[in-house]
């Protein structure tokens, strides 16, 4: 329904997106505004052609979803900064969110321990460190599904579901990810039975470990 536009604004398929906002004063009540607007257009069918009706409705969700994406910060609580460990996670799990969904495996690139990695994620995303790395893997699924030319089937293989089926239960009602499939999930372009890790993905690299059981 998003334009290419709005859609860029809005930073829809930002990964880093907060997982949870809350409107506040003036904010709370423009996006409520928007989002009745968008309510009444649409229990509206019928009174305007077809075409016009999805149009408006299209128009009233770009609103409602650039407000959300552009909440203004009060006045003397600024957004905190997230911590170095968080950031680390952050661009580790980037990286590997297709080759592992494995708290351990990113606590043992990184050089932390995993309860490390679960208090960074708690307290900057609000969410277990699994649950972070479960939400990347499930926004790449429905990117791929929206704007990809891959099957289900070859998707699900590539981000490393058992079957077809949950990965359409959690991208399509936010179901947790099923448990992995024992197996490294297989980069797109690779031989059939073809595994990588990410210590093996790229040879004669390694990363640099932070201070171990910080």
């Amino acid at each position: 329904m998003l334009d290419s536009a709005t859609a860029t604004a809005a930073a829809v398929d930002n990964p880093h997106a907060p997982a949870l906002t809350t409107p506040v004063a003036a904010d709370a009540e423009a996006v409520t505004m928007a989002a009745e607007h968008l309510s009444r257009e649409f229990q509206a069918l019928g009174h305007l052609p077809l075409e016009v009706h999805i149009a408006a409705l299209r128009h009233l969700l770009a609103v409602l979803v650039l407000r959300l994406a552009h909440l203004t910060v009060p006045a003397g609580s600024p957004a905190p900064e997230p911590d170095e460990t968080y950031l680390r996670l952050r661009d580790a799990v980037e990286r590997h969110f297709a080759d592992t969904r494995r708290v351990e495996d990113h606590a043992r690139m990184l050089g932390y321990s995993g309860r490390t990695l679960a208090r960074a994620a708690l307290a900057n995303a609000g969410l277990s460190a699994k649950e972070f790395i479960d939400r990347r893997v499930v926004l790449e699924a429905k990117r791929l599904l929206a704007h990809g030319d891959e099957t289900a089937a070859q998707i699900s293989d590539h981000l490393g579901f058992v079957t077809v089926g949950p990965l359409t239960s959690a991208t399509g009602n936010g179901n947790p990810l099923p448990r992995p499939s024992g197996r490294a999930p297989r980069r797109r372009g690779a031989p059939a039975g073809a595994a990588t890790t990410p210590s093996a993905r790229r040879p004669g690299t390694a990363t640099s470990p932070g201070p171990s059981g910080r």
